[in-house]
């Protein structure tokens, strides 16, 4: 596998992106949607071709990584280069705020907003009529583009459709569909390849074995299935514990729920709260129909495995996962966090029963 320096001169980029990179690199659209669903890379490689684009001495491979260029993008101080991001991920991925927004959020006036505002899409048009700093090409990149509501979008179209100059856009989403029809048209869509459940797993044992106590595989199994075979979910995931401890407490989760033990997802906000029970779900459903577990290893789901596959036990289980989906579209703003994840477990014991 290749130990390549990324175009942000900061990790490796994984095999699969190297080679979409590539790809795109030979592609002269002045914008490119990169789609898809969470946890396959949509920053890194969005980041990696606005460095290809921005650096001094780029190769088929993308930006060199050591020019003047390729280190004002790794330490987020790149003239010619727009994010636009809400302020809540910028905050997370370290990309400077506006002044005036910084302060705000110091003196705790308000909470950083999770949806890309419309001041900020009209900064990145105005950034877009700015003479150049240095160099042909200006960069603005969306991330994630759903995040922009239709007011937002809508400040972007015109610019988006004719551009001022050399300037490139790269829009990359976890849900493309929910973006405006007007602004997907705009931009030739790149959907990211799926990478196979072997070679993602090599990738994290590469990428958590850095400095660090060697990594179990079979742990390392476990939360790859858990995030669906998505590389980057596992890392998130990772951010706040160590593998064995989320190994630990994911094969632990169907019988924690089983007892109607909320405390099994302590600590977890409700969307993510949500997408576990939904994927327990999925497998509990599964098994009962003869089919194979996808997110838990058929061992782990001990006692909730086993039920009947009438047509009374398959109705209770259909409007339980219409339930969760219900749920899932408020998740993130729940009136009392404690209450919804203490329902929805008591939901789940129901419908496991």
């Amino acid at each position: 596998m290749s130990e390549a320096v990324s175009s942000t001169g900061v990790q490796p980029l994984a095999p699969w992106l190297q080679a979409q990179l590539q790809l795109l690199l030979s592609r002269r659209a002045h914008a490119i949607l990169l789609s898809g669903p969470s946890g396959l890379g949509q920053y890194d490689l969005a980041l990696a071709l606005a460095s290809a684009w921005l650096c001094q001495a780029p190769s088929e491979q993308g930006a060199c990584g050591h020019c003047a260029s390729c280190h004002a993008i790794s330490v987020r101080t790149h003239p010619d280069l727009c994010v636009l991001m809400p302020e809540a991920l910028c905050l997370e991925l370290n990309w400077p705020l506006d002044e005036k927004v910084q302060n705000e959020l110091d003196t705790k006036k308000r909470k950083p907003s999770k949806d890309i505002k419309v001041e900020a899409a009209r900064e990145a048009v105005a950034f877009t009529q700015m003479t150049r700093s240095s160099g042909d090409t200006k960069v603005v990149l969306v991330y994630p583009a759903e995040r922009m509501n239709s007011i937002t979008a809508n400040a972007m179209l015109k610019t988006l459709e004719e551009p001022v100059g050399q300037v490139r856009f790269i829009l990359a989403s976890e849900a493309a569909d929910q973006l405006l029809p007007t602004l997907r048209s705009r931009c030739q869509n790149h959907t990211l390849v799926w990478p196979a459940f072997d070679q993602a797993l090599a990738w994290l044992k590469l990428r958590l074995g850095q400095g660090r106590a060697a990594v179990d595989e079979q742990d390392l199994r476990v939360l790859l299935a858990a995030a669906g075979g998505r590389p980057d979910d596992v890392l998130t995931r990772l951010r706040d514990t160590d593998v064995k401890q989320a190994a630990s407490h994911w094969r632990a989760l169907p019988k924690a729920v089983a007892r109607g033990d909320a405390s099994a997802l302590a600590g977890w906000a409700p969307a993510q709260s949500v997408e576990a029970l939904q994927k327990l779900c999925h497998d509990v459903w599964a098994l009962r129909l003869g089919a194979a577990p996808r997110y838990f290893d058929a061992a782990d789901l001990g006692p909730v495995r086993a039920g009947s596959a009438g047509k009374a036990a398959l109705y209770a289980m259909g409007s339980w996962s219409r339930e969760l989906a219900a749920s899932a579209r408020s998740a993130e703003h729940p009136f009392n966090a404690g209450l919804m994840i203490e329902a929805l477990v008591s939901r789940a014991q129901h419908a496991l029963q």
